[in-house]
């Protein structure tokens, strides 16, 4: 006879407080996802802006704030806008999923709201490492330029 592990044979006990947790986190998530899109959509709206402002501007506002490109500095606008959507729709898919799971008792939602969620961290945990790591490469690359002086 086969053994199984104590991890195999260990269920989870949702019970009603515990539902009513989850039901608390789907609510902040799905108001956190929303207020994440208003950010998102006025960034984009920004980016546009300061594109066609500066634009209409041309040379005389490049040469009065010293910026290289307004244009460049809108997409820079848009581009983070297009990093912070995914985070920001698994987030709003969590707490979709996750209040139909609870409210229609259905494991296929219940998985799928856990699966956006895990989706969620991992985007934010690896663009984490990532800004970390062009943190840590400025500072060396600082240092650097500083000793060659």
């Amino acid at each position: 006879m086969e053994e199984k592990s104590a991890f195999e044979s260990f269920e989870l006990d949702v019970n009603k407080e515990i539902k009513g947790y989850l039901a608390e986190t789907a609510k902040w998530a799905y108001f956190m996802s929303i207020i994440g899109f208003i950010g998102i959509g006025l960034m984009v709206f920004g980016g546009i802006i300061v594109a066609v402002a500066g634009g209409a501007m041309g040379n005389a506002f490049e040469s009065a704030y010293g910026i290289g490109s307004t244009v460049g500095v809108a997409m820079v606008y848009i581009v983070l806008a297009l990093i912070y959507f995914f985070p920001v729709l698994y987030l709003f898919k969590f707490g979709k999923n996750m209040k139909s799971a609870l409210k229609q008792t259905n494991n296929n939602d219940f998985k799928a709201a856990f699966l956006n969620l895990k989706s969620h961290y991992k985007f934010m945990g690896i663009f984490t490492i990532v800004i970390i790591s062009i943190y840590i490469l400025a500072f060396i690359g600082g240092g650097l330029a500083a000793a060659m002086l």
